[in-house]
């Protein structure tokens, strides 16, 4: 880990991913705010990736600052695209994180996957839509969270995740993805060695193509709440090297 020595710290924006909310991310808010850092976890409403990327641009463009985004799983293609144009990111943080190019869509990458299993743990339900049809969203069957989801987790945390979860709908898994924000900025990811879900293999391909600074770590796909410590460092890490230190500091 590099040691951050100025108090002028960019705000870290922390986008979790799909079947789950901000409080996954309570470990790592924890330690950032223990050095002094500001940090956000805004709600990402896992309707779309157009929806999600839009919302979260919006979120971005309302911060004073410097901003380092760091997305966990789906949250990965919502700070791609989020990103690209906002004026006010310095870097990007993936966390056992999609991370795609233009005209991907995350079904036909999860397809390529050797790694993941989380295709034959979901379940699919009906929505209501806004013009007053219906959509298909997703959940994970609860009783497979743990060996999809949160390997590395409790029997007691696995089954906590899976009875707060929050739908995915399948626009997010379906829709292209538009311009990376990889393609300018600098990237770190975290690597989860033994993740089932995005699966470990899909994620360092990724992270490979988009010239990020990789960190493996032993754990599970939610690897920041197992492992918080570990990608609290690597988004220490990002905020040392994006930091500009006033002149005469």
């Amino acid at each position: 880990m590099t040691e951050t020595t100025n108090a002028n710290f960019p705000t870290v924006v922390l986008v979790h991913g799909a079947f789950a909310d901000a409080s996954s991310w309570d470990g790592v808010i924890e330690r950032l705010q223990g050095k002094g850092i500001t940090v956000t976890a805004p709600a990402n409403p896992l309707r779309g990736i157009a929806a999600d990327s839009a919302y979260t641009a919006a979120v971005l463009a309302q911060i004073d600052g410097p901003v380092v985004a760091v997305g966990h799983s789906y949250g990965g293609a919502v700070i791609t695209n989020a990103a690209t144009d906002a004026k006010n990111v310095v870097g990007l943080v993936y966390v056992a994180a999609f991370a795609p190019d233009e005209g991907e869509t995350l079904g036909a990458v999860e397809a390529s996957s050797k790694d993941s299993v989380l295709n034959s743990a979901l379940v699919p339900r009906q929505y209501p839509t806004a013009d007053g049809q219906s959509a298909t969203e997703f959940y994970i069957d609860p009783a497979k969270a743990r060996d999809a989801f949160a390997g590395d987790l409790s029997d007691q945390q696995a089954a906590l995740i899976a009875a707060t979860q929050r739908p995915v709908a399948e626009a997010a898994f379906g829709e292209p993805n538009g311009p990376p924000a990889w393609k300018r900025l600098p990237s770190w990811a975290v690597v989860a060695t033994g993740d089932k879900a995005a699966g470990t293999d899909v994620v360092r391909l990724m992270a490979e193509r988009a010239g990020a600074k990789i960190t493996e770590v032993d754990g599970s796909h939610v690897i920041m709440v197992s492992q918080p410590e570990a990608v609290t460092n690597v988004i220490l890490d990002a905020v040392a090297a994006v930091m500009v230190v006033p002149a005469g500091a």
